[in-house]
């Protein structure tokens, strides 16, 4: 005789020779469009976010995970005219954290030319430098890979 053990979301079903040897009578059921373990996209159909969508690719649960949670939350609730305008507080939160971890967040792909990283961290303040000036400041030349070999 079969026993049938639930252990979270998870039926687990042991059965013996003699359950093999007789045809099945389990039943399918229709799946669940609330079940918070399906895959449904990045918003699931009650309107909420789904965290464990890999479209985010692991922001969500990150170092920064909740700064990035907060930014998105907050673009997505939105009501604002200009979607996310009411949000810059928590972009610049999430950005500021990114910052702190180069090597999981790399910027350089994001900054266009003659542009530091503190202009990508906060590009509303006016800075009285020339890009030219920013540059030779914040751009050292590596010496030893300009030797040749």
């Amino acid at each position: 005789m079969s026993s049938v053990r639930r252990d979270g979301k998870d039926t687990i079903i042991f059965v013996t020779k003699e359950d093999h040897a007789t045809p099945s009578r389990a039943e399918l059921v229709e799946e669940d469009p609330n079940d918070p373990y399906e895959e449904r996209g990045l918003i699931l159909p009650n309107g909420e976010i789904n965290w464990n969508c890999p479209c985010l690719g692991g922001m969500a649960s990150g170092p920064c995970g909740t700064e990035f949670k907060d930014a998105f939350s907050c673009f997505h609730y939105s009501k604002e005219e200009v979607k996310g305008s009411d949000c810059i507080e928590q972009f610049r939160a999430m950005q500021g954290c990114m910052q702190l971890y180069p090597e999981l967040y790399p910027q350089d792909a994001e900054k266009s030319p003659g542009q530091t990283s503190q202009d990508s961290a906060d590009n509303s303040d006016v800075h009285s430098t020339s890009a030219a000036e920013q540059d030779s400041v914040t751009t050292q030349p590596d010496t030893e890979s300009s030797v040749e070999s």
